[in-house]
This record gives C-alpha cells, structure tokens and sequence, in this order.
C-alpha cells in the first residue's frame, strides 16, 4: 500500500514538473495570399534564443517555457508577426508579403544549397514559383540568413609525434580569438557548433593570464608551468606563456588607421551593420588628438566616406559612421586595394598603420578573386600597415576567410557577436588590438627523447611552420600587441609509459633507419626557442627556456594553468577529438570554478555557464541520436 501511495505520488510530481516547464506548441505557417505553406520560417519564442524552422510542408513545432505567451514568425519576403499563444497548443500562422528592393536572392534547398543571383527586375520570376522555397534569403533593406551559409576551414588535428623522429615542434604565435565567441554564440542560441568552427587555441587565448611582464627591455616574457594532464594523469601537460610588455597608452605610438567597413546587403540585420556602428563607434572614443581615422566603405563598388580626420572630431567621425547603410553587392577586393592606398597616403612612420576590417567575409563580386585579395595583402606585408578583422553577424559569416585575411595581413581576428564583445575588443582590449610590440613571433620546442615518448600540439593546427621556417625571417610568425598574453599546451607523453598513441611501422626494405642517438639524458625534458622582430625591425631576436622534468602536482598548479586546462577540455569535447581520453563535462566545469582567481571581467564565470550549457545540449544530442 506504502508502495503505490509512493508510486502515485511520484508520478503526480513527474507530471507537475513536465508541466510546470515546458508546453509543446505545433502548427503550420501559410502565406496570406495563395494559402500555401511556407518551408524555412524561423518561429522563435519571443525574447530568448529558443527557435525552429518550418519543415518543407510549413509545419513546426516548439516547446514553449510557460512563463512565455508570444511566439514570433520570421521569413525573408514577409512581414514578421508576433502571435499570442493564449491556451492554445495548435498555432497556425498566415504571413503576409512584403514588397522590399532586392539587391540579391540566394536560394537554398534543405539538402543541397545552389546559389545564383537575380536581379531587382526577376522578382516576378520568384513570385511566380510553385509552392514556397526553403531558405530564400535575400541581401538588400531586409536580409535573412540561414546558418547552413556559414563556412569555416577543415582543421585536422595535431597528432602525437615521436620525438626520435621529430623532435622539433614550429609554430608561429596566434593571438586571434574568433573562435571562442563564435562558439558561445552557437550555445547561446541552442545548438553546438560545426567541430570546424572550434579552434582550441583561439578558445584558450580568449582569456587574459596573470603574468609577469619583462623586466629585462625585451618585450616579450617567456613562462612556464608543468604538470599532469587532467583528462590523463600518466600524461604530462606544459603549459607555455607568453607576455607582451605594457605601455600607457599616452606613450603609444600616433595611429593611421582606415576602417574599412562592409556595408553590401549581407551586413543588414541588427547583429551586422548595426553591431559593427556601435562598435566602431567604442573605438574612436579611444582615439587620441594624435591618431587619425579614415573610412572606406565597399558593396558593389568601394569608396571614401571620409578622409584622414584627427581623433579629436569624434562627432564628425561618428557622424560618417552614423549613416552607413547597407544594400548591394560585396567588392571586398575593390575595397581592401582602397583602403591600402588611403592608409599608405597617410603613413605615419614609426606610427600605427592599421587598416580595420569590419565584416560578415562574405566577398568577392569585381576583379579579384580570393587568391587575388591574399597576393594583394601579401604584397602589402613589407608596407608597414597591419590589417586587423572583425568578424560579424550569424548565418553568413565567412570565418575561413577572415582568418586567412587577418594571418596574412600581420594582424588579429576577433567575432564580435554582442556590444559586451564590442567591448572588450575595443575598449578593454585597445592596446593589445591595435599597437605591435613584437611582430612575427614564432616558436620551437625541441622535446628531449630519452625524457619524452611522445608529445602533441593543442590546437595551433593553422599556424604550424616548418622547423627550417624559424630561423628563416622571410617566413611570418604572429604579432603580439600591448600588454598581450598568449598561452600554448603540449601534452607529453613521458617516456616508459605504455600508451595507444604511438605505434610502430614496419621496417624499411631498401634503407636501414638510423637509430636516434639520444645525447643528453639530464633532467631537460625541453627547450623552449621564441624568436620574434621588434616592429620597426626586418631582423629577428631569439631567446630560449629550458623546462626541466619536474612536474608539479596538479593541485598545487596556478588557477591559470587549472582554468586554461579546462577551457583546452572543453574544445577537445565539442569538437569530438580522437584525443580527448577521459574529458568530461562534469571535472572541467568544476575544475573552472576552482580556478577564477579576480574575475574582474566576469569572462570566466561566462564560460562556466557555457560549458554547463555545452554539457545540455551534448546530453541531448546524445538522446536524439539513441532514438
């Protein structure tokens, strides 16, 4: 009896939660004037990031938070309405056209994505369609995008090395953080992100250490630490740091900076021009009487918005930016030779010559190819004029291209997907973004085989070098900027320890391998190169660091080392990596919380909310592909 009155009560507590939580809400959306469905509506729950889309028969369903009565429906080609859901459970929706000026029409399938371009005078062809298109999207006034636009590189990781066959490990230092807020917009709004879109080092770097800057001149300094690696104990995980020297910034150099802002259709929506206005706007609050600022805008054609102006007419440097709007196509080659030219008219030497790209990366229309826009840009590498990106908007972002863009171009790529984003990359960061301290910076670390089995590079996989490359000043490393901080990891394998990573490969038939003859069997389990060129300067420096085998325990590590651990876990875990061995949602968020230290920002408690969020949506991921 005790039994079922249990059971009973149970079930009454079950059925309270389930619907004290969420309600389903299903239905389908239809147009107005022909009363056929429309496939690809985004029906949203009115103030949070939670959306579907309709199928291909225009039906939908989304489980609603009780505490929320209003759903919102949203098509290119159609005005959006907002709906009260009351009591009910079946929503049906009619969309009324609206007429808008198109620039540019992209059509998309739900399996294949085809594109083509039609002109303002084929809107009567796209009218005359049967039944309703999936994914029309639209660049001109009122621009939607579908995040199946996206693309991102293939990244295929770094594997474990022998040291006996490859003891050497190049490098040049990455100070981009792009990939991090991507990814947190991926969460915010609901689902993981494409493995591509995780690069681990930009998620690392996204976050400042506590450091100690150099106190000998030199403007770089060079850490260590060296401890287990938490998602394998038997293995070791050296954290190497680096900090670039802080400079007041009435000491800075003057700036010559362009922005050079995308203004095509694909740069309307609130997230996009809108974002990159406010932003910009951040930035020149920051500016000096000495610095100076011109503004080159592209879309079918690039031009001068505004000539070299002083920092101190901030209004009339608002102003310009004030009225950008945006329509038509993307001549991003057009703008970048513009931009290059406006900046070299203007070149001050010993200066800050910057070109700042404000961007969604979806170009080119005109006379330059891709290829064509990186010559152009590698060309301009010995100009003395860095390019530093800004990434912006969902749906249509072009990270593959940025981040080339930013590599070649001697600068910095940053997503900015909120105004708190625009923030820290404008205000926070303004330093760190826009002023060199040391250019072309790489690495090497030499791993000493009778002390190391194996080791392996976490993330970095795009900026790998060459060993010959690190002495060769011809080849381009990274650039570090103000009071800038970069972190890289190596998981080490230790030598005597039995592991699944490495195995052996047959002999050779025709040649007999030599044997490494192993020289220095002291406690040096590595040395660390760091090469880098002052920014006025064609000819490198180099200094070096020995880590000797003398791992901490993992406890006593610094909460950065803890903290920057937990961060690389959580990379490895969204992007489903083959070396990810026993991470786990549930030690890394715990790990985090134990390693904040100030938190001044509150960057770090942000990334423990998403990570928690991360661990959700894996969960449920996990359960859609059981059933």
């Amino acid at each position: 009896m005790k039994r079922n009155i249990y059971l009973m009560m149970l079930l009454i507590s079950l059925a309270g939660f389930r619907t004290g939580s969420n309600r389903n809400i299903n239905g389908t959306v239809y147009d107005l004037d022909d009363k056929k469905p429309i496939a690809g509506v985004s029906v949203q729950v009115t103030g949070t990031n939670v959306y579907v889309k309709s199928d291909e028969n225009g039906n939908y369903k989304i489980d609603v938070p009780e505490s929320k009565t209003e759903l919102t429906f949203s098509q290119i080609g159609y005005l959006t309405q907002k709906i009260k859901i009351g009591k009910k459970n079946q929503v049906d929706v009619w969309l009324k056209t609206n007429d808008v000026s198109l620039n540019e029409i992209i059509i998309t399938g739900y399996q294949a994505q085809q594109k083509r371009s039609i002109t303002t005078s084929a809107v009567t062809t796209i009218q005359s369609l049967q039944g309703k298109v999936a994914g029309i999207m639209i660049r001109g006034k009122n621009s939607y995008n579908d995040q199946d636009n996206e693309s991102y590189k293939g990244v295929e990781e770094n594997r474990f090395t022998n040291p006996k066959q490859a003891p050497l490990s190049t490098f040049a230092v990455d100070v981009d953080a792009a990939s991090y807020s991507n990814v947190r917009r991926f969460i915010n709004s609901g689902q993981l992100p494409p493995k591509d879109a995780v690069r681990v080092e930009e998620m690392i770097n996204y976050f400042k250490y506590d450091l100690q800057s150099p106190t000998n001149g030199d403007p770089v300094a060079i850490h260590t630490e060296l401890s287990s690696a938490p998602w394998n104990p038997q293995h070791r995980l050296l954290r190497i740091g680096l900090k670039a020297k802080m400079i007041e910034t009435a000491k800075l150099p003057p700036s010559n900076l362009v922005f050079l802002i995308d203004v095509s259709g694909s740069m309307s929506g609130a997230n996009r021009l809108p974002l990159v206005k406010a932003s910009l706007k951040l930035l020149v609050d920051q500016l000096r009487d000495i610095d100076h600022v011109a503004i080159v805008t592209y879309a079918g054609a690039a031009g001068l918005k505004l000539a070299s102006t002083p920092g101190d007419q901030k209004i009339k440097i608002k102003e310009a930016i004030e009225t950008l709007d945006a329509g038509g196509a993307t001549a991003g080659g057009a703008g970048l030779k513009l931009a290059y030219s406006i900046a070299t008219e203007n070149f001050i030497k010993s200066g800050n010559n910057r070109i700042v790209l404000a961007s969604d990366g979806d170009f080119n229309v005109g006379d330059y190819s891709d290829q064509d826009m990186e010559q152009l840009i590698v060309r301009e590498q010995q100009s003395g004029i860095s390019l530093s990106v800004f990434g912006f908007g969902m749906g249509n972002l072009k990270d593959s291209k940025m981040e080339v863009i930013a590599d070649k171009g001697h600068g910095n790529y940053a997503y900015v997907d909120n105004i708190s984003e625009a923030r820290k990359a404008m205000v926070t960061e303004f330093g760190g973004t826009l002023f060199t301290v040391a250019k072309d910076v790489k690495l090497q670390i030499e791993f000493n085989p009778a002390l190391v089995q194996a080791y392996r590079l976490v993330g970095y996989e795009n900026r790998l070098m060459e060993k010959e490359d690190f002495n060769n000043d011809q080849k381009i490393g990274g650039d570090m900027g103000v009071g800038h901080t970069v972190t890289a990891l190596y998981e080490i394998v230790p030598a005597g320890i039995k592991d699944s990573f490495l195995t052996e490969v047959d002999p050779l038939k025709y040649q007999k391998t030599p044997k490494a003859q192993v020289l220095n069997r002291s406690s040096e389990m590595v040395t660390i190169k760091f090469r880098y060129k002052n920014p006025d300067s064609d000819k490198s420096k180099m200094k070096a660091v020995v880590v000797y085998d003398t791992p901490v325990a993992f406890r006593l590590t610094s909460n950065d080392f803890r903290f920057s651990s937990a961060v690389a876990e959580l990379g490895m875990l969204l992007r489903g990596s083959d070396f990810k061995q026993q991470s786990d949602f549930n030690r890394l968020i715990a790990r985090a919380k134990g390693a904040l230290g100030e938190d001044k920002e509150r960057y770090r408690s942000e990334f423990i909310g998403m990570a928690e969020n991360a661990r959700l949506l894996s969960k449920s991921n996990t359960i859609a592909k059981d059933e």
